[in-house]
Protein backbone atom coordinates (compact mmCIF):
# COMPACT_ATOMS: atom_id res chain seq x y z
CA UNK A 1 0.00 0.00 0.00
CA UNK A 2 1.27 3.51 -0.46
CA UNK A 3 2.10 5.28 2.24
CA UNK A 4 -1.22 7.16 3.93
CA UNK A 5 -2.18 10.41 2.14
CA UNK A 6 -3.23 14.09 3.87
CA UNK A 7 -6.02 15.56 2.34
CA UNK A 8 -6.66 18.93 2.50
CA UNK A 9 -9.98 20.73 1.06
CA UNK A 10 -9.85 24.81 1.34
CA UNK A 11 -12.74 26.94 0.94
CA UNK A 12 -14.44 24.52 -1.55
CA UNK A 13 -17.59 25.94 -2.67
CA UNK A 14 -19.77 24.07 -5.54
CA UNK A 15 -22.76 25.38 -7.07
CA UNK A 16 -25.38 24.16 -9.07
CA UNK A 17 -27.10 26.80 -10.79
CA UNK A 18 -28.98 28.93 -7.83
CA UNK A 19 -28.20 26.34 -5.63
CA UNK A 20 -24.89 26.31 -3.75
CA UNK A 21 -24.23 22.57 -2.55
CA UNK A 22 -21.26 22.91 -0.55
CA UNK A 23 -20.24 26.47 0.67
CA UNK A 24 -17.09 27.88 1.70
CA UNK A 25 -15.80 24.29 3.50
CA UNK A 26 -12.85 23.73 4.67
CA UNK A 27 -11.25 20.42 6.73
CA UNK A 28 -7.99 18.16 7.11
CA UNK A 29 -7.46 14.42 7.02
CA UNK A 30 -4.61 13.47 8.46
CA UNK A 31 -2.07 10.80 7.44
CA UNK A 32 -3.55 7.26 8.57
CA UNK A 33 -6.87 9.68 10.11
CA UNK A 34 -10.70 8.41 9.86
CA UNK A 35 -12.79 11.46 9.16
CA UNK A 36 -16.39 11.16 9.46
CA UNK A 37 -18.40 13.54 7.52
CA UNK A 38 -21.66 13.76 9.13
CA UNK A 39 -25.30 15.29 8.05
CA UNK A 40 -28.55 14.65 6.88
CA UNK A 41 -29.76 13.93 2.98
CA UNK A 42 -29.11 17.14 1.54
CA UNK A 43 -26.53 18.40 3.93
CA UNK A 44 -23.69 18.45 0.92
CA UNK A 45 -21.49 15.76 2.29
CA UNK A 46 -21.71 13.81 -0.58
CA UNK A 47 -21.23 16.49 -3.12
CA UNK A 48 -18.37 17.65 -1.19
CA UNK A 49 -17.03 13.64 -1.38
CA UNK A 50 -17.38 13.42 -5.11
CA UNK A 51 -15.89 17.15 -6.09
CA UNK A 52 -12.32 16.21 -3.96
CA UNK A 53 -12.73 12.64 -6.51
CA UNK A 54 -13.07 15.05 -9.64
CA UNK A 55 -16.83 14.26 -9.66
CA UNK A 56 -18.74 17.56 -8.69
CA UNK A 57 -21.14 16.90 -11.60
CA UNK A 58 -21.03 18.23 -14.99
CA UNK A 59 -23.35 21.39 -14.18
CA UNK A 60 -21.22 22.20 -11.31
CA UNK A 61 -19.53 25.97 -10.96
CA UNK A 62 -16.79 24.78 -8.10
CA UNK A 63 -14.25 27.26 -6.53
CA UNK A 64 -11.48 26.53 -3.73
CA UNK A 65 -8.72 24.10 -3.76
CA UNK A 66 -7.82 20.22 -3.29
CA UNK A 67 -4.64 18.97 -1.80
CA UNK A 68 -3.14 15.83 -1.61
CA UNK A 69 0.03 15.83 0.58
CA UNK A 70 0.55 19.11 -0.67
CA UNK A 71 0.11 18.70 -4.30
CA UNK A 72 -2.75 20.70 -5.63
CA UNK A 73 -5.39 18.64 -7.58
CA UNK A 74 -7.54 19.40 -11.06
CA UNK A 75 -10.79 19.44 -9.74
CA UNK A 76 -11.56 18.26 -13.47
CA UNK A 77 -13.23 14.80 -13.96
CA UNK A 78 -10.74 13.71 -16.69
CA UNK A 79 -7.72 15.37 -14.76
CA UNK A 80 -8.17 12.77 -11.75
CA UNK A 81 -8.98 10.32 -14.09
CA UNK A 82 -4.95 8.48 -13.13
CA UNK A 83 -5.25 9.54 -9.37
CA UNK A 84 -8.41 8.12 -8.84
CA UNK A 85 -7.74 4.28 -7.81
CA UNK A 86 -3.72 4.74 -7.57
CA UNK A 87 -3.89 7.38 -4.70
CA UNK A 88 -7.26 8.01 -3.93
CA UNK A 89 -9.85 4.86 -3.79
CA UNK A 90 -13.61 5.64 -4.18
CA UNK A 91 -16.51 3.29 -2.48
CA UNK A 92 -19.73 4.34 -3.37
CA UNK A 93 -22.88 3.90 -1.35
CA UNK A 94 -24.32 1.77 -4.25
CA UNK A 95 -21.73 -0.69 -4.92
CA UNK A 96 -23.26 -1.57 -8.54
CA UNK A 97 -22.42 2.09 -9.41
CA UNK A 98 -18.86 0.34 -9.20
CA UNK A 99 -19.29 -2.92 -10.48
CA UNK A 100 -19.79 -3.89 -14.47
CA UNK A 101 -22.74 -6.06 -14.49
CA UNK A 102 -20.99 -7.79 -18.05
CA UNK A 103 -18.20 -8.03 -16.91
CA UNK A 104 -16.76 -10.88 -13.98
CA UNK A 105 -15.66 -9.93 -10.91
CA UNK A 106 -12.08 -10.77 -11.48
CA UNK A 107 -11.62 -9.12 -15.14
CA UNK A 108 -12.44 -5.69 -13.68
CA UNK A 109 -9.82 -6.00 -10.86
CA UNK A 110 -7.76 -7.47 -13.49
CA UNK A 111 -8.55 -4.08 -15.65
CA UNK A 112 -8.02 -2.01 -12.57
CA UNK A 113 -4.45 -3.53 -11.91
CA UNK A 114 -3.48 -3.27 -15.37
CA UNK A 115 -4.42 0.26 -16.15
CA UNK A 116 -2.81 1.95 -13.22
CA UNK A 117 0.22 -0.19 -13.56
CA UNK A 118 -0.29 -2.20 -10.26
CA UNK A 119 0.87 -5.34 -12.02
CA UNK A 120 3.78 -6.47 -13.97
CA UNK A 121 1.24 -7.33 -16.81
CA UNK A 122 -1.95 -9.46 -17.36
CA UNK A 123 -1.00 -13.05 -15.91
CA UNK A 124 0.44 -10.79 -12.51
CA UNK A 125 -2.77 -9.99 -12.39
CA UNK A 126 -4.75 -12.46 -12.50
CA UNK A 127 -2.76 -14.25 -9.53
CA UNK A 128 -3.27 -10.84 -7.66
CA UNK A 129 -7.17 -11.17 -7.53
CA UNK A 130 -7.68 -14.14 -5.20
CA UNK A 131 -5.92 -12.42 -2.39
CA UNK A 132 -7.54 -8.87 -2.89
CA UNK A 133 -11.15 -10.64 -2.88
CA UNK A 134 -10.00 -12.51 0.33
CA UNK A 135 -8.42 -9.00 1.94
CA UNK A 136 -11.92 -7.50 0.92
CA UNK A 137 -13.45 -10.38 3.53
CA UNK A 138 -14.80 -12.82 0.44
CA UNK A 139 -15.29 -16.58 2.00
CA UNK A 140 -14.53 -17.76 -1.33
CA UNK A 141 -12.54 -15.33 -3.42
CA UNK A 142 -12.04 -17.59 -6.52
CA UNK A 143 -15.45 -18.20 -6.93
CA UNK A 144 -16.26 -14.33 -6.46
CA UNK A 145 -13.63 -13.75 -9.18
CA UNK A 146 -15.62 -15.86 -11.47
CA UNK A 147 -19.02 -14.47 -10.46
CA UNK A 148 -21.05 -11.77 -12.23
CA UNK A 149 -21.98 -9.03 -9.83
CA UNK A 150 -25.58 -10.27 -9.57
CA UNK A 151 -24.58 -13.58 -8.83
CA UNK A 152 -22.94 -12.45 -5.15
CA UNK A 153 -25.31 -10.91 -2.29
CA UNK A 154 -25.43 -7.13 -1.91
CA UNK A 155 -22.81 -7.37 1.17
CA UNK A 156 -20.53 -9.54 -1.02
CA UNK A 157 -20.89 -6.97 -3.88
CA UNK A 158 -19.52 -4.39 -1.36
CA UNK A 159 -16.88 -5.84 -0.71
CA UNK A 160 -16.07 -6.45 -4.12
CA UNK A 161 -16.34 -2.62 -4.38
CA UNK A 162 -14.00 -2.21 -1.60
CA UNK A 163 -11.45 -4.88 -3.36
CA UNK A 164 -11.42 -2.57 -6.26
CA UNK A 165 -11.12 0.96 -4.30
CA UNK A 166 -8.35 -0.89 -2.33
CA UNK A 167 -6.19 -3.02 -5.24
CA UNK A 168 -4.01 -0.26 -6.13
CA UNK A 169 -3.13 0.53 -2.62
CA UNK A 170 -4.18 4.05 -2.40
CA UNK A 171 -3.24 6.00 0.54
CA UNK A 172 -6.65 7.77 0.72
CA UNK A 173 -10.56 6.06 0.73
CA UNK A 174 -13.42 7.66 0.33
CA UNK A 175 -16.18 5.98 0.81
CA UNK A 176 -19.85 7.43 0.68
CA UNK A 177 -22.66 5.78 2.73
CA UNK A 178 -20.86 2.78 1.95
CA UNK A 179 -23.35 0.68 4.10
CA UNK A 180 -26.69 2.06 3.94
CA UNK A 181 -28.52 -0.91 2.28
CA UNK A 182 -26.13 -3.67 4.45
CA UNK A 183 -27.65 -5.39 7.72
CA UNK A 184 -26.07 -4.58 10.93
CA UNK A 185 -23.49 -7.70 11.08
CA UNK A 186 -22.41 -7.02 7.50
CA UNK A 187 -22.52 -2.93 8.22
CA UNK A 188 -20.36 -3.39 11.08
CA UNK A 189 -17.60 -5.84 9.17
CA UNK A 190 -17.48 -3.38 5.99
CA UNK A 191 -16.33 -0.56 8.34
CA UNK A 192 -13.98 -2.81 9.72
CA UNK A 193 -12.27 -3.44 6.52
CA UNK A 194 -12.45 0.35 5.62
CA UNK A 195 -10.27 1.15 8.74
CA UNK A 196 -8.09 -1.77 8.71
CA UNK A 197 -6.90 -0.50 5.10
CA UNK A 198 -4.52 1.36 6.69
CA UNK A 199 -5.44 4.55 4.47
CA UNK A 200 -6.41 7.74 5.36
CA UNK A 201 -10.02 8.06 5.39
CA UNK A 202 -12.62 10.42 4.55
CA UNK A 203 -16.11 8.77 5.26
CA UNK A 204 -19.35 10.02 4.46
CA UNK A 205 -22.51 8.94 6.60
CA UNK A 206 -25.56 10.02 8.37
CA UNK A 207 -24.59 6.93 10.90
CA UNK A 208 -24.36 7.97 14.76
CA UNK A 209 -23.05 4.14 15.04
CA UNK A 210 -20.97 4.22 12.21
CA UNK A 211 -19.33 7.24 13.32
CA UNK A 212 -18.77 5.86 17.16
CA UNK A 213 -17.28 2.65 15.99
CA UNK A 214 -14.39 4.11 12.76
CA UNK A 215 -14.14 7.72 13.36
CA UNK A 216 -10.86 9.76 15.01
CA UNK A 217 -13.06 12.93 14.29
CA UNK A 218 -16.16 13.81 13.24
CA UNK A 219 -17.02 16.87 10.68
CA UNK A 220 -21.03 17.97 10.96
CA UNK A 221 -22.42 19.37 7.83
CA UNK A 222 -25.17 21.50 7.22
CA UNK A 223 -26.80 23.52 5.00
CA UNK A 224 -24.04 23.16 3.22
CA UNK A 225 -21.43 24.03 5.57
CA UNK A 226 -19.12 22.67 8.37
CA UNK A 227 -21.19 23.52 11.40
CA UNK A 228 -18.79 21.61 14.01
CA UNK A 229 -15.84 19.42 13.70
CA UNK A 230 -13.85 17.46 16.79
CA UNK A 231 -12.67 14.23 18.06
CA UNK A 232 -15.63 11.86 17.94
CA UNK A 233 -15.90 10.96 21.56
CA UNK A 234 -16.43 14.65 22.66
CA UNK A 235 -18.49 15.32 19.43
CA UNK A 236 -20.64 12.49 19.94
CA UNK A 237 -21.10 12.69 23.77
CA UNK A 238 -21.34 16.79 23.77
CA UNK A 239 -22.11 18.54 20.81
CA UNK A 240 -22.19 22.52 20.65
CA UNK A 241 -23.87 23.62 17.63
CA UNK A 242 -27.50 23.28 18.35
CA UNK A 243 -27.83 21.43 14.57
CA UNK A 244 -25.17 19.07 15.75
CA UNK A 245 -26.61 18.26 18.82
CA UNK A 246 -29.93 17.34 17.10
CA UNK A 247 -28.63 15.03 14.70
CA UNK A 248 -26.97 13.59 17.19
CA UNK A 249 -29.82 12.67 19.74
CA UNK A 250 -32.45 12.25 16.66
CA UNK A 251 -30.40 8.80 16.22
CA UNK A 252 -29.79 5.75 18.07
CA UNK A 253 -25.61 5.90 19.50
CA UNK A 254 -26.25 9.04 19.76
CA UNK A 255 -25.23 10.89 23.62
CA UNK A 256 -24.32 8.78 25.94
Amino acid sequence: MSAPERLDVTGLTVTHGAVRAVDSVSLTVHPGEVLVLLGESGSGKSTLARTVLGLPGRTARVTGSVALSGTRLPLGERALSDIRGRRIGYVPQDPDAALDPLRRIGAQLVEVLLRHRAADGRRAARRAVPGLLDAAGLTDPERAARSYPHELSGGQRQRAAIALALACGPGLLVADEPTTALDALVRARVLDLLTASGASVLLVTHDIAAARRVADRVAVMHAGRIVESGPVERLLTAPEHPHAAALVAAQPGGPR
